[in-house]
């Protein structure tokens, strides 16, 4: 089986809620929507308080061209338009609507019945994915009608799916690929009209034994679709891994995939595609894992924008007694939540609730420069000398070093035997010369 061919580890995957179904959450009695839930310029509110929307209505206009539109998740009375606090403690212009019902907008499509057919073009396609708000909804949160608007001079020729899920514990794009996968094979025929390619490919870890046999099944009916089984190896649902391992093209430092003529879409953003396309559905929901070895029910649950992460939790079970941290993802490229009470978003693809006693980070030791850093690095960087170059804040070093080519997988941290917490000084470093960065690009 195939792979990518620099670094990577081999964590235990944990997927203890493979083959669980996927379950509804009750809606709330109030939702808060970030007016921020992807990469770029937060969106503009378009309602006022006062204003009664349903489900599915526009709230947040883009503004930017990095920006993905935000649409009311719930019908009712919006209660006020004020900051609140995301799951971090970050705040950020948030829509509160009290919820009444569950009144949905007349154009959309809200049958079970799979829609086959589709007549637009690659670029009406385009438009309705934008007018839906779509994102990457394997947790980068690019606005996915950029991603298939490449720039001038570039054209892909290979649509990749990213079916992968290497994070361990995660299973709600599985699930999704075994109860919807009908839909997620019309979105990839969609995603192919809309940046004119004839080729795609779905890579799928070889722990989805399931999934890569019904979507061979698929496949078979489907023209230029074909399935890639892969070995398990993190983190090879980072893009540029992916594309290594499916297509062995190597994407080069400071690029974008289209760079080697492909196009990366997660499964379950493929999906979205589907339901905005032939349903009309904007993006208003996900399917996201709460699980932990001590939850009393976790599993894959749907649940829309704006819901308290903490009603998830309670549907799961709620939060065990020796509950040490919540992560929001998976252990790997998750990060510690300071609330469950924030709202769900686009971002969220998961819940994992440590136990304290693996919650705990050891002492950290002096470097012994093993090595082993470099070698797990998927981006070819040396960790151990971007976190020295952190501590000593020596910027100007750290871009030269490519820090803005880590793609916070964890690797680093996960192989270090002393302990060290190479990622979190990675991420500041990165986060601080992404600044510089563009202070200086707005300069020119």
């Amino acid at each position: 089986m195939k792979t990518f061919k620099i670094g990577g580890v081999h964590p235990n995957d944990n997927k203890l809620t493979a083959g669980r179904k996927i379950v509804d959450v009750p809606l709330p009695k109030q939702t808060v929507i970030p007016m921020s839930q992807h990469i770029g310029a937060p969106c503009v509110p378009c309602v006022q308080k006062g204003d009664v929307v349903k489900v599915g209505q526009l709230i947040g206009e883009a503004n930017g061209f990095m920006s993905a539109k935000i649409h009311s998740p719930v019908s009712g009375k919006v209660a006020k338009i004020d900051m609140a606090a995301d799951a971090f403690g970050a705040k950020c212009q948030s829509v509160f609507i009290d919820v009444e019902g569950d009144e949905w907008m007349d154009n959309i499509n809200r049958s079970e019945e799979v829609e086959r057919i589709c007549g637009l073009t690659g670029p009406e396609i385009i438009k309705r994915i934008a007018d839906a708000g779509i994102v990457g909804l394997g947790g980068a949160c690019f606005p996915t009608h950029v991603k298939l608007s490449p720039p001038p001079g570039t054209k892909a020729d290979v649509l990749i799916i990213n079916g992968v899920e290497c994070e361990p514990y995660l299973t709600c794009d599985h699930q999704l690929m075994m109860e919807h996968g009908e839909e997620i094979f019309i979105g990839i025929s969609l995603l192919m009209k809309a940046i004119n390619v004839q080729r795609a490919i779905i890579g799928i870890e070889e722990n989805k034994k399931d999934a890569i046999k019904y979507f061979q099944e698929l496949a078979t009916k489907h023209f230029g679709v074909e399935v890639c089984p892969l070995k398990m190896h993190y983190p090879q649902g980072g893009e540029k891994q992916l594309i290594d391992a499916v297509i062995g093209r190597q994407v080069p430092s400071g690029a974008l995939p289209i760079a080697v003529g492909a196009v990366v879409q997660n499964v379950a953003t493929t999906y979205a595609v589907y339901e905005a396309v032939q349903k009309n559905k904007p993006l208003i929901d996900r399917v996201m894992t709460v699980t932990g070895k001590s939850v009393k029910n976790p599993g894959n649950y749907r649940v829309r924008f704006g819901t308290p992460l903490s009603d998830v939790v309670a549907l799961a079970g709620g939060l065990p007694e020796d509950t040490g941290k919540v992560i929001a993802g998976g252990p790997m490229m998750g990060r510690a939540m300071k609330s469950i009470d924030a709202p769900a978003t686009k971002r969220s693809s998961g819940l994992l609730v440590m136990p304290t006693l693996e919650a705990q980070r050891k002492e950290m030791d002096n470097c012994i420069r093993c090595g082993k850093c470099v070698s797990a690095c998927p981006m070819g960087l040396e960790p151990y000398l971007l976190m020295n170059e952190a501590e000593s804040a020596v910027w100007d070093r750290m871009e030269h070093d490519r820090v803005m080519d880590c793609i916070e997988c964890g690797c680093c941290l996960y192989t270090c035997p002393s302990h060290r917490p190479l990622l979190d000084y990675i991420r500041m470093g990165k986060a601080t010369v992404g600044g510089i960065i563009r202070a200086r690009n707005a300069k020119k």
